[in-house]
């Protein structure tokens, strides 16, 4: 069984993360979606908000939702991974992505990395958009599964 990790902060999970996700089960018979916290932002949703939020989106079975911490290698051998799956939105993400993939490579050389281009409909889709949009009563259906739509009103609701 061929497994592959996304990994992210998913704060919150957009139709662009769960695009790449069911389309990189072509290339693995199973994908760990890695929840993170990234230590550079102030998460919206606890990472296990986020893991549920991503788990009732996805539902199958080939779909694994975990969270760790540390590199991203390390997770990578605790669960058997040998391809990181890993999206490219736009031409600045390359840089950052391939230094990414270059340290792993130095890291772990059994660890290969797969970039993939998002949908069309999805290319402007970002976290950080999603969470403006939403924070300010914005529509966001069409950006997130329905499931997160809900949770980001009655995030901000109470905000």
């Amino acid at each position: 069984m061929r497994t592959a990790i996304y990994a992210g902060s998913f704060d919150p999970l957009t139709n662009g993360h769960a695009d790449l996700i069911r389309r990189s089960l072509v290339y693995a018979d199973r994908i760990v979606v890695g929840v993170l916290n990234n230590l550079s932002k102030t998460p919206l949703f606890s990472v296990e908000e986020r893991q549920r939020l991503i788990a009732e989106a996805l539902p199958d079975p080939r779909i694994e939702v975990r969270s760790f911490r540390g590199l991203l290698v390390d997770f990578a051998r605790e669960v058997d991974a040998t391809l990181v799956i890993r999206g490219l939105r736009v031409v600045a993400d390359f840089d950052y992505e391939m230094q990414m993939a270059l340290m792993n490579r130095h890291l772990a050389p059994e660890l290969e990395t797969i970039f993939m281009v998002p949908s069309l409909e999805t290319t402007y889709i970002s976290s950080s958009l999603v969470k403006q949009v939403a924070q300010f009563g914005g529509d966001v259906s069409g950006l997130v599964p329905p499931n997160v739509g809900a949770a980001l009103r009655a995030r901000f609701a109470t905000t």
